[in-house]
């Protein structure tokens, strides 16, 4: 199957994933379960490309198929756990909701279908491993899965850390600042966005290849400015501001570093 075949295909794929969600949302009243379908349905699409691509190196094709499925059920089942099976809906959503009054329904729909587009629009870099033709790996290929596979361990580990912080009944209310959390306030979006950094640099070997760094843009902007960072210390700072204060003054809000006042030796 051609490319621009496998892109159409995938919007469809998408549009019936998002619409079978806003649905389910309907009958939940909670719209939390568009971010769990977000991860899946990256996971969907990479598998679909891998099924129908035709032409490829299969060895590659099953190696970007199999670390995104790894991510994508990881964080899918992530959020499911702690985002949409949890009691109440996540606080961006109240407020959306409270915000469009009686065109809540229809806005959702589109703000799914959004996401299903963001979905296909972030496949770039798969699409184009997947297609890519050349026979055996290339050095940028065996670079890119080593800091995937680092980035992957350090996300895991910020998810734990912070899990098991706020499971912690003395924490209840407080900052999570230990482990990870010390040296960058998240880590978990650091990581995050380093896998998508190796998918640009696996993808590097393929015609138009640097095409793959597209999506890592994306999610940078979107982690920095749109809807990673920003909502998420809106929220903090709202419910236990000096503390909060206090840990962006002496922490690095992204890339991990050493808190303001600790010696790097230490």
């Amino acid at each position: 199957m051609s490319a621009i075949m496998l892109l159409i295909s995938a919007i469809l794929l998408i549009f019936c994933l998002m619409s079978a969600l806003w649905v389910v949302q309907l009958t939940r009243g909670e719209a939390d379960v568009v971010d769990a379908g977000w991860a899946f349905g990256i996971g969907l699409v990479v598998i679909f490309y891998a099924v129908f691509a035709g032409s490829g190196y299969a060895p590659r094709q099953f190696l970007i198929a199999l670390l995104v499925s790894i991510w994508s059920l990881r964080l899918t089942y992530y959020l499911l756990r702690y985002r949409v099976l949890k009691a109440g809906e996540d606080g961006r959503y109240v407020t959306l909701r409270e915000k469009w009054g009686v065109d809540a329904q229809r806005n959702f729909f589109v703000f799914f279908q959004a996401q299903g587009m963001l979905v296909v629009v972030l496949s770039l870099p798969f699409l184009l491993i997947i297609k890519n033709p050349a026979q055996g790996f290339a050095l940028y290929e065996m670079l890119g899965v080593m800091l995937w596979a680092a980035a992957f361990i350090g996300e895991v580990i910020a998810d734990r850390q912070l899990n098991n912080f706020r499971l912690t009944p003395e924490n209840h209310g407080k900052t999570c600042m230990v482990g990870l959390w010390r040296y960058s306030r998240h880590p978990n979006y650091f990581f995050e966005w380093l896998m998508w950094l190796a998918y640009g640099i696996i993808a590097l070997s393929a015609p138009f290849g640097v095409l793959g760094f597209l999506s890592a843009a994306i999610m940078l902007i979107l982690i920095l400015k749109v809807t990673g960072i920003p909502p998420t210390e809106q929220r903090a700072m709202a419910s236990r501001p000096q503390e909060y204060a206090e840990y962006q003054r002496t922490t690095s809000a992204f890339v991990p570093w050493w808190p303001k006042g600790v010696k790097a030796e230490e």
